[in-house]
């Protein structure tokens, strides 16, 4: 099995609504995102997906976040913009691109800070 990471970053703000803690007022963070491919198969050219054409996907998909308040997108306008979340709207988005028979998007991490992330996973159970 391969496995491929990009890491990328954007800056956003955001608010927590009904929490009870300083995340409930508007503030933001610079973000890190890492995507992961996993695979069995190479191509031709000995790659599981080329790292520039993983890197414009997902560029396209993290500009729609980038320099916003978070809360304004239509996506979280009833569902707060948690790493969680986003975690999982920027999986569903890969996942529609990249997803193949023999490849597919693993997992999607989210960090706010350096030592904070969350993470959503295809096939992921609690």
């Amino acid at each position: 099995m391969f496995e491929l990471t990009v890491r990328m970053h954007f800056s956003a703000a955001h608010r927590l609504r009904g929490h009870k803690g300083a995340c409930a007022r508007q503030h933001g963070h610079n973000w890190a995102v890492e995507i992961t491919i996993r695979g069995r198969k190479l191509d031709k050219l000995g790659m599981l997906v080329d790292f520039s054409e993983l890197k414009l996907a997902a560029k396209a998909a993290i500009d729609r976040l980038d320099h916003c308040d978070l809360n304004e997108l239509p996506e979280f306008r009833k569902r707060n913009p948690t790493s969680e979340q986003i975690a999982r709207r920027l999986f569903e988005a890969l996942a529609a691109a990249f997803d193949r028979p023999g490849r597919r998007v693993a997992c999607v991490r989210v960090s706010e800070t350096e030592g904070t992330s969350a993470a959503y996973r295809s096939g992921a159970r609690a």
